[in-house]
């Protein structure tokens, strides 16, 4: 059996010429077969071609013959026919049945298949079985250079920071080539520069753009555009070429140090300006931007040192703020000369050689004169005044002036809401504070007043300040009982017994504090059955001197009872109490048992005495007393009281000899 052919139209042409031979497989007789190899003896054998590719140039006109299918077995009789299958027949490939010559339908695009696979068959079309088995062949689309190069990742943008050596590298740019990178030179790249040069190259093979000029400068341009171009064929003539813009940004770096625009800073200021207020910005400037433009400014003190002025920094201008530290007074200082400096935060050490990073200049502050009110000598004024002082008495006085350059005359006086009683008054022309009325400490202790000065020309202007004035005690208030007592006393109270503590009371307020003396009133009648004992700790009690006094009142209540008929009236207490008491010297006698009453008032536990010699007189008072006692309750016997005159002169001689209480006891006993 022979093999099916696929010949190239020029080889079919040429062995047309030469004639084809018969393969031996033919079904024909076998002397035929020899009979035609004796008749064509002079001719050599041969076998029909195979044609394993074909290979069509892309882009080719349509249509167009590319191949032909010849089977051995083809006498020219149309008998064979030839069928065509696989990828692309029909639509981009067709055979002609009868002569087999294959033929393309439309261009063909290598970037779009670069390739077909496609069967061949000879089909006898009397038997219409086939002639050949099924043969397999390729068809190749070939490479023509029909693409521009196209760029990748595009935009490109990039960044550097300024002053970079030459070589440093800005970025990389890729572009690619569909065509065919194994056939010719069309996928073959070259990468150039269009724009750009002289600060920047290109490498030609990778794309990678570099920098080719020292020290580019970002005050000077911040920004490049580079156009870089690709060409396929090497960049030879007759190739495809596209270009790219790269945008190369340089980044700052501290190569700038500030720099004053102005020598000499002038501001003004009144001299009354709060501290804290803003005197006036000064500027440095810096082309770096960012972190390298970040500055701090400082001020030299002036020649006296006064700090009287500060500088900040504003965070997002960068100005030098200068401030009022201290108060300003015109008439001490009208003129400040200064020199502020400006330094950069952060400096590039690698450009100290090129840049001090620093620079200064002078400020001078110029303080406006303003009317000022009076100020006074001290910020606040206190006085003592006894409560007893005359009124027209001067105690104080109060004094301001005027610190302006041309001074006023001041007139002071007394804000009214503050004395309201008038007790005070003040001289105008010289400030002195007299009593107008007065004073009682006792009433009022403390006076606060405000005094004001005030200007009598230009522009009446007036300070005032606080006066504050205490009012102090003398002893001009007599004692007198904390409260109006009223004691009772139970029927069994012994001698000795404490019926009522007393206390007093005073408005005045001695330095030392109260010590108040109790004694009983020898000018006053007295029931001769009491007494009054002073405790030593301005308190006193009233005790009993004899326990037959309640014996007394007793019998006197039964006999008035007797005689009248009328209960004795008892004191009504509260269930708590279960005493029953009588009011002292009341009329009228009881039937009640009073044995069991005992004192309402509590006993006070005696506290320790402090010791204090009598006066005479309060001794003399005192055997006065016992005497009168003595004569009311002792015998009436010459002996007796012959003995309790003795004791009586003895006592007149020597006032230290001890009071009523031993003359009592002799007397009773």
């Amino acid at each position: 059996m022979s093999y099916l052919s696929v010949l190239a139209v020029m080889m079919v042409f040429s062995r047309v010429s030469g004639g084809l031979l018969s393969h031996t497989s033919h079904p024909h007789s076998l002397n035929s077969q020899q009979s035609g190899q004796r008749s064509l003896l002079h001719h050599r054998l041969r076998r029909g071609w195979i044609w394993k590719e074909l290979f069509v140039p892309e882009e080719d006109p349509t249509p167009r013959v590319i191949g032909q299918l010849k089977s051995d077995y083809d006498r020219g009789e149309f008998t064979i026919k030839y069928i065509l299958s696989g990828e692309g027949a029909g639509d981009v490939f067709e055979i002609d049945e009868y002569s087999g010559e294959i033929r393309t339908l439309k261009k063909l695009d290598r970037e779009e298949k670069a390739s077909y696979i496609l069967q061949a068959q000879a089909i006898n079309r009397n038997t219409n079985e086939p002639e050949e088995p099924q043969s397999e062949f390729i068809i190749k689309v070939q490479d023509i250079n029909d693409n521009s190069p196209q760029f990748q990742n595009e935009p490109y943008v990039s960044s550097i920071p300024e002053m970079s050596p030459v070589g440093t590298t800005v970025a990389q740019v890729t572009a690619t080539d569909v065509d065919d990178p194994m056939f010719g030179n069309n996928a073959k790249l070259i990468y150039s520069i269009l724009q750009g040069e002289p600060y920047f190259s290109v490498e030609p093979k990778t794309g990678i753009v570099l920098t080719s000029w020292p020290n580019m400068d970002r005050e000077v341009q911040d920004e490049y555009l580079v156009v870089v171009q690709v060409k396929d064929m090497l960049g030879l003539s007759g190739g495809y070429s596209t270009s790219t813009t790269v945008t190369v940004s340089l980044t700052d770096v501290n190569d700038n140090g500030p720099t004053f625009q102005q020598h000499l800073y002038t501001f003004a200021i009144p001299e009354n300006a709060a501290v804290g207020t803003t005197v006036g910005r000064i500027m440095a400037g810096d082309g770096d931007v960012g972190i390298n433009a970040r500055m701090t400014y400082s001020l030299e003190e002036d020649l006296e040192g006064s700090s009287t002025f500060i500088i900040q920094t504003d965070p997002v201008t960068q100005a030098g703020v200068v401030l009022l530290a201290k108060p300003l007074n015109y008439e001490s200082k009208k003129r400040y000369v200064m020199a502020a400096e400006a330094v950069n935060d952060h400096i590039d050490t690698r450009f100290l050689p090129l840049e001090e990073f620093r620079d200064r200049t002078t400020l001078k502050i110029l303080v406006g004169d303003v009317d000022e009110p009076p100020v006074f000598l001290s910020s606040v004024y206190e006085w003592n005044v006894p409560e007893n002082a005359a009124v027209g008495t001067v105690f104080g006085s109060i004094s301001a002036r005027d610190t302006d350059s041309f001074s006023s005359p001041i007139r002071y006086s007394i804000d009214k809401r503050t004395d309201a009683t008038k007790a005070f008054k003040i001289d105008p022309n010289n400030g002195t504070i007299a009593v107008a009325k007065a004073l009682d400490r006792e009433t009022t202790e403390w006076y606060n007043m405000t005094v004001e000065a005030k200007e009598t020309t230009q522009n009446h202007l007036s300070s005032s300040v606080v006066v504050f004035i205490k009012v102090l005690d003398i002893n001009d208030n007599v004692p007198r009982l904390a409260r109006d007592y009223q004691p009772y006393i139970c029927e069994g109270t012994q001698a000795g017994d404490l019926i009522q503590l007393l206390s007093a009371v005073d408005p005045d307020e001695p330095t030392e504090g109260h010590h108040f003396y109790f004694s009983m009133v020898p000018e006053e009648r007295i029931n001769p059955n009491f007494t009054v004992r002073d405790n030593q700790d301005n308190t006193a009690g009233i005790v009993a001197l004899l326990s037959v006094l309640m014996l007394m009142v007793r019998r006197q209540r039964r006999k008035q009872q007797e005689e009248t008929g009328v209960e004795v009236k008892e004191l009504e207490l509260p269930d708590a109490v279960s005493q029953k008491v009588l009011y002292y010297g009341e009329k009228g006698a009881g039937r009640a048992d009073l044995d069991f009453c005992q004192p309402v008032v509590p006993v006070r536990p005696r506290p320790k005495r402090r010791e204090r010699r009598l006066r005479r007189e309060e001794v003399r008072a005192s055997i006065r007393m016992s005497l009168r006692e003595s004569h009311l309750i002792g015998p009436e016997d010459e002996v007796f009281r012959q003995f309790i005159l003795d004791r009586l002169a003895e006592a007149d001689q020597d006032p230290y000899v001890p009071p009523f209480d031993c003359l009592r006891t002799y007397a009773y006993e």
